[in-house]
């Protein structure tokens, strides 16, 4: 297994660069991870996206992939840049790799210095709560979180950023994102959560704001990206793009 670890590399890319085989091998794994598989939706999600992080074997296999689209939408009379963060999927077989989150940190940083004095948001949405944890490992500070009450305009530009996207199937009241046809429910195997994962406090936090994440639950959340903001070690790879 480490050998095999240590054998992957990841790469961002432009979506539109992406090959009919490439975007195969990915519903393949899409499929294998999630219960309600549809290639349709599948192909419409991913044109909608601006670019993919490929995580690839010794051999050009792609073993995983994350979806994101930048964008720049206005806020309070101001503009400001999103990263929305669509599908992460890695087969089993690789986890433990962190190849696949050390590239979409570069990636962000790369992006975040084409606008260096717009402020810069990571928008996320988890189904599983293995997603929500990168937001502790990347930064100090995301909403919304255990150890802290969201502040109002942080949640207030959650709210705003759910609805423009997801219109009805947000509910403000509790975060959580609910739709009327499954958008995607992970395999049970994905969706069980060991007990000692269950004795985590982000862990067990997640499961509380989003108990019903098995049926395709999605808890909404945001990052600041900035310099300030990230750990040491996420600022290193941001700063190095």
């Amino acid at each position: 297994m480490q050998k095999s670890l240590m054998r992957l590399s990841a790469m961002p890319v432009e979506r539109v660069t992406l090959s009919a085989f490439e975007i195969d091998r990915m519903f393949s794994l899409y499929s294998a991870s999630y219960c309600d598989a549809q290639r349709e939706l599948f192909d419409q999600d991913l044109e909608d996206k601006t670019h993919c992080i490929i995580l690839r074997d010794a051999d050009g296999i792609i073993q995983g992939f994350s979806t994101l689209k930048l964008y720049t939408t206005r806020w309070r009379d101001a503009s400001l840049r999103v990263i929305f963060s669509g599908d992460t999927i890695i087969d089993p077989a690789h986890w433990g790799s962190q190849q696949l989150a050390f590239a979409w940190i570069r990636l962000a940083g790369e992006l975040q210095r084409q606008a260096p004095d717009m402020p810069f948001y990571w928008f996320l949405i988890c189904k599983g709560h293995r997603t929500y944890r990168y937001l502790r490992a990347f930064a100090h500070d995301y909403a919304p979180r255990v150890d802290a009450v969201t502040p109002p305009a942080t949640q207030a530009l959650m709210d705003h950023l759910a609805v423009q996207r997801f219109g009805t199937a947000y509910n403000a009241e509790n975060g959580v994102l609910s739709f009327a046809k499954p958008q995607g429910r992970l395999t049970p195997a994905l969706a069980e959560v060991s007990e000692a994962h269950c004795r985590l406090p982000d862990v067990a936090y997640f499961l509380k704001r989003n108990p019903h994440y098995a049926r395709g639950d999605e808890l909404v959340c945001l990052c600041e990206l900035s310099l300030t903001n990230l750990r040491p070690m996420a600022q290193r790879l941001f700063r190095r793009a």
